[in-house]
């Protein structure tokens, strides 16, 4: 008989049913259910799309389609921490490319600088770091940033790049410009599964604190102080018609 530990024992199961009982439709808990795999493992293993396609009545086909569509499920082991530098237009233009290869070069060997979606370390063990370049990450005017999982850190430098991930090497973990406090990988992967604290009052006072930077709202600010207001809609405009089909 074998006394082989389940990698999704039985805690995780009844978490698994927890989330696919919030939903009329059991499939509509798929992406929950993924971030739960990847808390567990620290990525989405073929294992994982076995469990979650077991949970939900589907194909492993139907998991795997949804797994390798969206980028926040990782298809090779994370690093306990996950560093994702934004390169599109704006913070590229800002530096952000060159954050980007500062780090591929830092965190890599001699010649060869750690890939996208590369691991400097071993694979979830403490210290262990997975740097990524990731599409628009929705903050342009806070330009260039970057994110350690999923936490923003803003205005960032090749210097203050390189600060952060040494920080995160050494086990520290330095505040995010804005909203919670770091923590690592897998347990921000439960958070997005959905598997909150109930009681803990400063998880959520964290959580629920302003997240907004002064240069978001800076328009909005001008606009209160001058006066501003947009121009009132006109009444009783009658809406196109649409052909039926």
């Amino acid at each position: 008989m074998s006394t082989e530990t389940p990698t999704f024992g039985e805690d995780t199961v009844a978490e698994a049913k927890e989330l696919i009982a919030r939903y009329p439709q059991s499939r509509s808990a798929l992406l929950p259910l993924l971030h739960l795999v990847q808390s567990v493992q620290g990525f989405v293993s073929q294992e994982g799309i076995a469990f979650c396609a077991q949970q939900l009545g589907l194909s492993e086909a139907e998991v795997s389609a949804v797994a390798t569509f969206y980028t926040m499920y990782k298809r090779k082991p994370c690093g306990e921490h996950l560093v994702s530098v934004c390169t599109n237009t704006l913070c590229a233009a800002m530096g952000g490319d060159a954050i980007y290869k500062k780090l591929q070069d830092h965190l890599g060997s001699e010649g060869a600088p750690l890939g996208h979606e590369e691991v400097a370390g071993t694979p979830g063990e403490p210290g262990s770091i997975m740097l990524e370049h990731a599409e628009c990450l929705a903050a342009c005017d806070l330009a260039p940033v970057l994110q350690v999982n999923y936490e923003y850190f803003d205005n960032q430098s090749e210097q203050s790049a390189v600060e952060l991930v040494d920080a995160l090497r050494r086990g520290d973990k330095p505040a995010p410009t804005r909203g919670a406090p770091l923590s690592d990988f897998k347990t921000v992967e439960r958070r997005l599964a959905g598997l909150l604290p109930t009681d803990d009052d400063e998880f959520w006072s964290d959580v629920d604190g302003p997240s907004q930077a002064v240069e978001t709202l800076r328009g909005a600010q001008l606009a209160a102080d001058r006066g501003w207001t947009a121009p009132a809609a006109p009444e009783d405009v009658p809406l196109p018609e649409v052909e039926a089909k």
